[in-house]
């Protein structure tokens, strides 16, 4: 059995293996750096030694800079030269590095949010309801951020840091065995210390995402509701639920950076130790003359390189809890299971005849109450059912079950004789067009929403569908017509003008069944009547379910469906409306 943490690195894995050039570039311009990094103190090495005591050039740079001796100034000349050359490569190689690796990082924060957000329309509304959907924002916006620092500043760092520690150690050992020793002696010192702070961190960090996920719930929450906070002004109440919730946040993440900087102190002060020993030890050796000055600061250098790696090591082994707490969250989000799961052999479906029959149909949202109650009954294509019930009864439940955005318990719903659970999904939603009770509008431009069902609709197929909704002279008086602008969930115009742009979206989809949620719940007479005459044109030829609370609104329809309870209690001709 994988532990978790192998489980987190296999997903990783095929989460970034098409990118994987892309990373392996970025590995090997972060490997280079470490040759660029031995090579760095060489021209110090060589200043000291060559320039001021006259000693030779060292073999392996004499057909560089040549050997001439007596002329210190132009072999001066020559390792300044050699050091401005090395820097000049490390600054093309860092440019190099980080253009490809921010490249590679967006492509693939953008490829995992991608699929997180994709996963999240998937879910069933079930889903959504049981949990904030800002819970779900959160993972797509905030914890997969972290599949970028996770590569590209975290593992390929680590790579090239343990790369350059036995780089480093190698050549450290081989100038001088004992003090290359001495300098080592640090390394298991700085991993315990690492490895114990780990789970700390871990701990800390999911706290951290949790209460930040809860401070985003309730900013969200707040702002979709502010109409109601304001009527009832309660504006400091939100205020101080705000601000305590957000005071936690604070205190988690105090918490963390104490930890951290703890673990930063003892790294530093053990690595101290380390070098202020190499110091101790070297100085008493160039004392002794069994190294030379420039050996030594040569050496000296390689322990600070030596301890870069080991550092960047510990801190890297931090970072990644933070990290791999973030992403815990995000794959436990694609681990949610669908509810409303697609055939394997799913079929193809272009467009339905209408016929609808509801077999024993039971619903419940959870374990303690049934929604719906073995409803049963069956239409004919073209037939207009009206749905009549109590507040709570079920009636939109029903139209939700439909539409697949829910699946019954119990009990089989066909259309044109096969279950709609064999269908496509998105084939079986195209056979719909539906009118909510609350008309929901996206911020956008008027045309983008009429055509939302249609996004390849030309400009004369939208005003058609426009004035069959009569909405069509509205949209032209204003000022930038069907470019205008809604607002967000439309509110920059009136309920009645959404409910009929909803209308005109509906007509411009020409779905073959037609699903109306209480569509005059909220208006007045007069738009009322604009929009039964939109629906009366919408409903020809068409499967209809109406949803209604008003007689007036389903006075046209074939049968009526009374619920009551969550059950079917009667089905009869809107003139017998009376003896419900």
């Amino acid at each position: 059995m994988q532990r978790p943490d192998s489980q987190l690195y296999s997903k990783l894995r095929s989460i970034a293996h098409p990118f994987l050039p892309h990373l392996l570039g970025v590995l090997m311009l972060e490997l280079l750096s470490t040759p660029l990094t031995l090579l760095a103190p060489i021209p110090l090495q060589i200043a000291v030694d060559s320039v001021v005591h006259l000693k030779p050039v060292p073999s392996a740079f004499r057909w560089i800079l040549g050997n001439p001796v007596g002329k210190p100034q132009s072999l001066l000349l020559g390792v300044c030269m050699l050091s401005l050359g090395i820097v000049l490569v490390g600054q093309v190689r860092s440019l190099l590095s980080s253009i490809l690796s921010t490249y590679t990082g967006q492509n693939l924060l953008l490829g995992f949010r991608a699929k997180l957000f994709r996963h999240a329309q998937n879910l069933s509304l079930s889903y959504h309801t049981d949990k904030s959907s800002t819970d779900a924002m959160y993972r797509i916006q905030s914890d997969a951020s972290s599949i970028e620092p996770i590569f590209t500043e975290t593992l390929i760092p680590a790579i090239t840091a343990v790369f350059t520690l036995f780089c480093m150690l190698y050549v450290l050992l081989r100038l001088d065995f004992k003090i290359g020793c001495i300098a080592l002696t640090v390394s298991p010192i700085l991993f315990l210390l690492s490895r114990m702070s780990r789970p700390l961190l871990r701990a800390q960090s999911r706290k951290i995402k949790q209460q930040e996920s809860v401070s985003l719930a309730v900013i969200h929450e707040v702002l979709g509701l502010l109409r109601v906070v304001k009527a009832f002004g309660q504006e400091e109440r939100e205020q101080e639920r705000f601000t305590q919730q957000a005071k936690s946040c604070v205190a988690a993440r105090v918490r963390l950076n104490v930890l951290e900087t703890s673990l930063g102190l003892g790294i530093n002060m053990v690595t101290a130790v380390g070098v202020a020993s190499v110091l101790y030890f070297g100085i008493n050796d160039v004392i002794a003359k069994t190294l030379t000055l420039g050996q030594f600061l040569l050496v000296l250098s390689y322990v600070s390189d030596l301890y870069a790696p080991l550092k960047t090591l510990s801190r890297k082994m931090v970072a990644v809890q933070t990290h791999l707490t973030s992403l815990e969250r995000a794959f436990a989000f694609l681990n949610e299971p669908q509810d409303v799961p697609e055939h394997p052999q799913a079929l193809p479906l272009e467009r339905a005849k209408g016929r609808i029959a509801f077999e024993g149909v039971s619903f419940r949202y959870n374990k303690e109450r049934n929604i719906l109650k073995e409803i049963g009954f069956e239409v004919e294509g073209g037939t207009r059912v009206g749905i009549v019930g109590v507040t709570g009864s079920g009636k939109t439940t029903l139209s939700n079950l439909l539409l697949r955005l829910y699946d019954p318990h119990e009990g089989t719903i066909r259309l044109d004789e096969v279950d709609i659970r064999e269908y496509r999904l998105k084939d079986l939603r195209n056979q719909f067009a539906v009118v909510f009770q609350e008309s929901l509008l996206f911020s956008a431009s008027i045309r983008e929403n009429i055509a939302y069902g249609c996004p390849n609709a030309t400009q004369a197929e939208i005003e058609i569908a426009a004035k069959a909704a009569n909405v069509h002279d509205f949209i032209q008086n204003l000022p930038n017509g069907y470019e205008t602008r809604v607002g967000e969930r439309g509110m920059a115009v009136s309920g009645g003008e959404r409910q009929r742009i909803a209308l005109a979206r509906a007509f411009l989809k020409d779905a073959p069944i037609l699903v109306l949620d209480e569509p005059t719940s909220s208006v007045d007479n007069a738009t009322e009547t604009a929009i039964m005459e939109a629906m009366e044109r919408l409903m020809k030829g068409r499967t209809t379910f109406i949803i209604a609370h008003r007689l007036n609104t389903i006075e046209h329809c074939d049968v009526v469906l009374k619920i009551d309870e969550g059950r079917l209690i009667g089905t009869a001709a809107p003139q017998l409306l009376s003896t419900y």
